[in-house]
C-alpha cells in the first residue's frame, strides 16, 4: 500500500467543539419547554445534516406544534454561537497541521457545514491558512455518511482515496471516508466516546495522544485497526 500523501479533517467535533455546544443549546431549549432532547436522536446527525432528524421539527411535535418554529431556531443558534465564541482548537490540532506541513502533506476539510460557518471558525483560529481546500454543503448533493464530501476533498487534493487519510470524530463521518476509499483515523469525543466507530482504522482519544508521525507509521504499514493501546480491535 501507498504512503499516506494527504490529509482530510472533519471540522465539527474534530478540530473544535462546536457539537457539545450545539446539543448543550438544544438541551437548555428543550427544557425551556419541560422536554429532553434524547442523545441518541442527536447522534443519528452528528457529522452529518439535519436529514435523519430535525430536533426543531422534534419538539414542535412534542410540545404539540405550539411553537414559533423561526424563533426558536434562532434562539438555539444564538445560544451554540455564544458558547462556541469562547473555545479554541481542540488538543493536537495546531500540532498535526504543523507536523503535516513539515511532511510535505497535503491538507483539506471535508465538512457537512456550510462553508461559511467552516472558514469563518477557521480563520477566526488561526487555521484556514493551512488547507489548500475546504470542501463543504455547497459542493455536494448529500452529505456524510455519503461519500461524496470526501471523494470530492480527494479529487481536488489530486490524490488517490487509498493515499488520504481522514480524521474524523462520528460514525457517520467515518463511514462516508470508509466509503470513498480513505483510510480513518478516529478521535473519540465526550459524545462518541462510548461508541465502537467500526469504520476506523485507528482510534485515539485525543489528537495529543499520539504523534501524526506514529500514526503514519502505523497505518502506512497496513497494520490492523488497532486503538492507541495497541490491542487490535475486533
Amino acid at each position: 500500500m501507498a504512503k499516506i500523501q494527504a490529509l482530510v479533517f472533519d471540522f465539527d467535533g474534530l478540530i473544535m467543539d462546536t457539537e457539545g455546544p450545539q446539543i448543550e443549546a438544544w438541551q437548555e431549549v428543550y427544557g425551556h419547554y419541560n422536554q429532553v432532547l434524547p442523545q441518541e436522536k442527536w447522534m443519528l446527525i452528528l457529522g452529518s445534516d439535519y436529514t435523519a432528524f430535525d430536533p426543531l421539527l422534534y419538539l414542535r411535535d412534542l410540545v404539540g406544534g405550539r411553537i414559533d418554529l423561526e424563533a426558536v431556531r434562532r434562539w438555539q443558534d444564538d445560544r451554540a454561537n455564544e458558547i462556541i465564541a469562547g473555545l479554541g482548537a481542540l488538543p493536537g490540532v495546531r500540532e498535526y497541521l504543523d507536523q503535516a506541513i513539515e511532511l510535505g502533506l497535503r491538507l483539506a476539510v471535508a465538512s457537512s457545514s456550510d462553508a461559511a460557518w467552516v472558514t469563518g471558525k477557521l480563520e477566526r483560529l488561526g487555521l484556514r491558512h493551512y488547507f489548500e481546500f475546504i470542501v463543504t454543503k455547497e459542493y455536494v448533493e448529500r452529505v456524510k455518511p455519503d461519500p461524496a464530501l470526501y471523494e470530492v476533498a480527494v479529487q481536488k487534493l489530486g490524490v488517490q482515496p487509498q493515499d488520504a487519510l481522514a480524521l474524523e470524530d462520528s460514525p457517520n463521518g467515518l463511514r462516508a471516508a470508509k466509503l470513498a476509499g480513505l483510510r480513518t483515523l478516529a478521535v473519540r469525543s465526550d459524545l462518541t466516546r462510548d461508541l465502537a466507530l467500526e469504520d476506523a482504522d485507528l482510534i485515539v482519544d485525543s489528537l495529543a495522544d499520539l504523534p501524526l508521525q506514529e500514526v503514519l507509521s502505523r497505518l502506512n504499514g497496513a497494520r490492523p485497526a488497532v486503538s492507541v493501546n495497541g490491542k487490535q480491535r475486533a
